[in-house]
């Protein structure tokens, strides 16, 4: 597959989305549902959503949900590398039409590279463990996407159960750094507290700026939040035209501050994304 490949054969631009909502494969009413949701990206689950006695049913399922259109790209997260679900996995992968298949426990570039091409889709790896930050330079060079998996990590990383994002956030940045050298999309990881929404927002406007295009959410009710954080406010946008319209080449003052071409990039991004 092309190296920094951000965009599916259905036209989604990964740089534009903000939330990314993963759903069991098991649950026919979570996939019903979620066609008429606001979700950027949807991927359906077949890895820690779904009981082992269910995965049979849920890749059956994922591969069925593609017979009717979705308004918004579908990914397919199949079970990892050792598991006993990962070749069956692959199989349908490769004959469902999802717009892009999602890795869980990406350690290896070899590994991520070896299923974009049995799958023949754009591939999001998710670094979830130690391994996974020291290589997500590489594991970059090959994939479309990466995603952030804080749950997985701090496991990894044998924190206490109730740790905050404090002691990841090194390895956060690591991942994002990766993500843009390679010049692709990179998405944070889930906020566990389905009913502690201010406490989403926060999580959500931190991950923004640390740099991640967007959010994993685990519930509907997290998307409008999501959408906020990872938008552009108001004064961003004025201020964004405001900067594009003054520049006219070299350095240049602004207001109180000097302003070159890469300051004038980042105003356009802000742009794009409002969609101004």
């Amino acid at each position: 597959m092309a190296v920094a490949e951000a965009k599916s054969d259905r036209g989604g631009d990964l740089f534009a989305v903000r939330s990314v909502l993963f759903l069991p494969a098991s649950n026919p009413r979570a996939i019903e549902k979620a066609r008429g949701l606001g979700a950027d990206l949807v991927v359906l689950d077949l890895e820690d959503a779904v009981k082992p006695e269910d995965k049979a049913d849920a890749r059956k399922a994922a591969v069925a949900a593609f017979k009717d259109e979705w308004r918004m790209p579908v990914a397919i997260r199949i079970n990892g590398v050792g598991t006993k679900w990962h070749s069956p996995d692959l199989d349908a992968a490769d004959r469902s039409k999802a717009d892009y298949i999602v890795v869980p426990r990406a350690m290896s570039a070899h590994l991520v590279r070896d299923v974009a091409k049995t799958v023949r889709k754009p591939v999001l790896a998710m670094i979830e463990t130690a391994a996974g930050v020291l290589c997500s330079a590489e594991i970059a060079k090959v994939c479309a996407g990466l995603i952030a998996g804080t749950n997985d990590l701090r496991a990894d990383l044998r924190l206490p159960l109730d740790a905050t994002r404090e002691p990841i956030s090194a390895s956060l940045q690591m991942v994002v750094l990766a993500a843009r050298a390679a010049g692709i999309a990179v998405f944070d990881g889930v906020f566990n507290n389905l009913d502690d929404s201010e406490g989403f927002a926060k999580e959500a406007t931190e991950g923004r700026r640390l740099g991640f295009d967007g959010k994993s959410l685990i519930h509907p009710n997290q998307i409008v939040p999501c959408h906020k954080a990872f938008g552009p406010s108001p004064a961003e946008i004025e201020r964004a035209k405001a900067l594009v319209d003054a520049f006219h080449g070299g350095a240049e003052r602004f207001g109180n501050e000097m302003i070159e071409r890469m300051h004038v990039e980042a105003a356009q991004r802000v742009l794009e994304r409002a969609g101004s």
